[in-house]
C-alpha cells in the first residue's frame, strides 16, 4: 500500500513550483527538485545519515521541462518509498538512473509542447489582440499557456508516484506521444500562419499606368495572393535563420533593406 495519500501529494505538488528557484549552471535544476522532495526524504529516512544521504543522492545534474518536473519527481519519490521499505533488495542507484532516463525524452516532449506550441498560440492569439489595445489580448495568452501547464504539473505529480515508468512505457508502445507531437506541431504552425498574416505589415505602394487607368501593385498581388509579401519576408527571414545567421544581423539587414526600399518607393 502506498504510504502517501493524495493531501500528501499536494505538497508535493506546490513544492515542485521553485524547480527553477535556485538554477545554477552546475547542476541546473538540483536543489529545486531536492527542496521539492525534502520532507518526504525526512519523513522516509528518520535517521540523520540517512536522510542527508538521500538528499545528497539528489544533489546531482538534473535538468528536464519545469511543467515535466512533478512527474519525475513523484516517480521518484515511490522509489525512495520502495528503497526505504526495501534496503537490502532495491538497487538505490536505480533511483538516479532512472531520473536521468526520463529528464531527457521528456524535456524534448515538454519544450516542443509548452515553449514551441502552447507559447506561440497564446501569443498568435494574443499578441495582435493586445496589439490594437485590447487587454484580453494578455488574459487570452496567461491562459492558453498556463491551463495544460497547471494541468500537466498537477496530473503529472499523481501519474509519476501511482504509475511512473510504466505509465510512459505504455504511451510510447501506443503511439501516444508520436500522435500528439504531431498534433501540436500542425497547431504551432497553423498559429504561426495567423501571425505572420496579421503582425507582418509589408506592402508596396508601386502602381503602373495613371489616372483612370492607373493599376495598384498592391491590389493586383492581394487579389491572386493575399498577404504574399508578408509571407516571403518571414521565410525570407526563416532561411537566414536556418543558416545561421546572427539574428543581430538578420535585424540589420531588415532594418537596412525597410530604408532602402522605403527611400526608393518600393515599400
Amino acid at each position: 500500500m502506498a504510504r502517501y495519500s493524495k493531501k500528501d501529494l499536494k505538497r508535493l505538488f506546490w513544492r515542485s513550483w521553485p524547480l527553477m528557484g535556485c538554477f545554477n549552471f552546475e547542476r541546473l535544476q538540483s536543489q529545486g527538485f531536492v527542496y521539492a522532495l525534502m520532507p518526504f526524504l525526512k519523513d522516509l529516512y528518520p535517521k540523520k545519515e540517512d536522510f542527508v544521504a538521500a538528499m545528497k543522492r539528489h544533489l546531482v545534474f538534473f535538468n528536464t521541462t519545469p511543467q515535466c518536473g512533478p512527474f519525475i519527481m513523484g516517480t521518484t519519490l515511490a522509489m525512495e518509498e520502495e528503497y526505504a521499505n526495501n534496503p537490502e533488495t532495491f538497487d538505490v542507484n536505480a533511483i538516479n538512473e532512472v531520473k536521468a532516463a526520463l529528464m531527457g525524452p521528456l524535456a524534448g516532449i515538454g519544450d516542443s509542447f509548452f515553449w514551441g506550441t502552447f507559447r506561440l498560440i497564446g501569443a498568435g492569439i494574443g499578441a495582435p489582440m493586445a496589439a490594437k489595445g485590447n487587454p484580453l489580448g494578455i488574459l487570452i495568452f496567461i491562459l492558453v499557456y498556463n491551463i495544460p501547464n497547471f494541468y500537466v504539473r498537477w496530473k503529472g505529480t499523481f501519474l509519476g508516484y501511482e504509475q511512473g515508468v510504466n505509465f510512459l512505457t505504455n504511451a510510447s508502445e501506443s503511439g501516444t506521444f508520436e500522435k500528439l507531437t504531431e498534433a501540436a506541431k500542425i497547431v504551432g504552425l497553423v498559429v504561426i500562419g495567423g501571425m505572420v498574416a496579421s503582425m507582418v505589415a509589408v506592402s508596396t505602394p508601386l502602381t503602373i499606368g495613371s489616372a483612370e487607368g492607373k493599376i495598384v501593385i498592391q491590389d493586383v498581388i492581394n487579389s491572386i495572393f493575399p498577404n504574399l509579401l508578408p509571407l516571403l519576408t518571414t521565410l525570407g527571414v526563416w532561411a537566414l535563420l536556418k543558416k545561421k545567421v546572427s539574428t543581430t544581423i538578420v535585424l540589420v539587414v531588415i532594418l537596412a533593406l525597410g530604408i532602402l526600399c522605403k527611400y526608393i518607393g518600393v515599400l
